[in-house]
């Protein structure tokens, strides 16, 4: 298994059992940034299969299983114009033959962007942003939370706290590319 392939965030919160294929550096790093921030969305063609391909040799699937994109706020999705996250999961949740929701869980506090806050900050930032539309979706049911990125993981956290709140059974989180931890 690639380093990058461990369970990295040891620092987290027991909610989540997270993996990343990729370090969060280099070209990779430049890559997500352009379709982000471009916006790209075209680069979801490329990154999208990557991270696929991945989860279909680390996923732990399940008859319960249900991929979840990181959701965005309605403003920031329309400054956007596409979720970023939602595009990887199609390809994931296509790869894995999963059922995939990106209606139920909601971001329903506007938050300033994460990159450049502080630890203790993007914590406090993402607190109490989202909310489950329809729980009983994942009452008992095993999900696969999927992102971009991961640097501190707390909006990872903060989601699979809403999501295990709401009867889930476990959450696991897919992400292109982690920061590097020391």
């Amino acid at each position: 298994m690639p380093p990058s392939a461990r369970p990295v965030f040891q620092i987290l919160k027991k909610f989540i059992l997270p993996a990343a294929p990729y370090l969060f550096e280099g070209s990779l790093m430049t890559a997500i940034h352009k379709y982000k921030y471009g916006p790209k969305s075209f680069f979801a063609d490329y990154l999208g299969p990557l991270l696929a391909h991945f989860a279909e040799r680390w996923a732990v699937t399940s008859d319960d299983f249900l991929a979840m994109p990181v959701p965005l706020h309605p403003k920031r999705l329309r400054q956007r114009g596409f979720n970023q996250s939602l595009l990887l999961a199609r390809h994931v949740a296509d790869r894995l033959q999963c059922e995939l929701d990106f209606l139920s869980l909601r971001r329903v506090r506007y938050t300033l962007p994460q990159t450049g806050l502080g630890k203790d900050a993007r914590r406090k930032n993402v607190r109490g942003a989202f909310h489950l539309k329809n729980p009983e979706i994942v009452k008992g049911k095993t999900v696969l939370l999927v992102d971009d990125v991961a640097t501190t993981g707390n909006t990872l956290n903060e989601c699979s706290r809403v999501l295990k709140k709401a009867g889930c059974n476990k959450v696991f989180c897919l992400v292109l590319a982690r920061a590097g931890f020391s």
